[in-house]
């Protein structure tokens, strides 16, 4: 058995990464490169044990320094570093047991609902990009309900009414432009929505402000 045949297909690629030789290939590929090129040999065993060793005594320096923890000895910088660590929920809105009902009730009614499809939407790429069109041939099977042809939208297919144009989140949708329309929202059961014309700046405007009165935007951008 070679030197290299019991280490891990990570292992075998450091080893590779440093001797600057290509990473492709299967485990015995990599096992045959390292045997071609001679690189050097894993770790022996003394020098793992004087490796441990030499951790054990880290780690008890380093209890020995706990019991003189104090929270000056972090500086600004790391504490930051801390606080981008600490998951931040989204605002939930607050909802009355009708509302929530209602809601449950709509999201079990959209898995039974068929998909919508414009007419003739499989023979033409153009028209199966657009939404739902109503056929209006005269001699059009859809319109007509042949039981070949996709489903037409019907008044049966509606939604429960307390849920209607509620975000799926539970929120009401407000559109706004600039930071200063958010101050008509209600943080409680509106959630804003920027527009789609807004520009970068003014988007980060009015995410800092939204942030300031705790208002939940639905297409926030993380990485702006």
């Amino acid at each position: 058995m070679g030197e290299y045949d019991d280490l891990t297909v990570a292992e075998l690629k450091d080893l590779l990464r440093e001797a600057g030789l290509p990473l492709s290939g299967k485990k015995a590929d990599l096992v045959a490169r390292l045997d071609d090129a001679g690189a050097d040999a894993p770790v022996a065993e003394k020098e793992v044990a004087e490796v441990a060793d030499e951790s054990a005594e880290d780690s008890s320096d380093e209890a020995d320094a706990d019991d003189d923890f104090d929270d000056d000895d972090f500086d600004d910088e790391e504490e930051w570093d801390d606080e981008e660590m600490i998951h931040i929920a989204r605002q939930k809105p607050e909802l009355d047991d009708a509302t929530k009902e209602a809601l449950v009730a709509r999201k079990a009614q959209y898995k039974k609902q068929p998909t919508f499809r414009r007419q003739e939407w499989f023979r033409y790429k153009r028209l199966s990009k657009p939404g739902w069109r109503k056929p209006k041939g005269y001699q059009s099977s859809q319109r007509l309900n042949r039981k070949y042809r996709s489903p037409m939208v019907r008044i049966g297919f509606g939604k429960v009414i307390g849920a209607r144009g509620l975000h799926p989140s539970g929120f009401s949708e407000v559109m706004v432009h600039r930071p200063d329309d958010l101050e008509v929202i209600d943080p409680k059961t509106e959630a804003a929505r920027i527009g789609k014309t807004v520009g970068k700046r003014k988007r980060i405007a009015i995410h800092e402000k939204a942030d300031e009165l705790g208002i939940r935007v639905l297409n926030r951008r993380r990485n702006i």
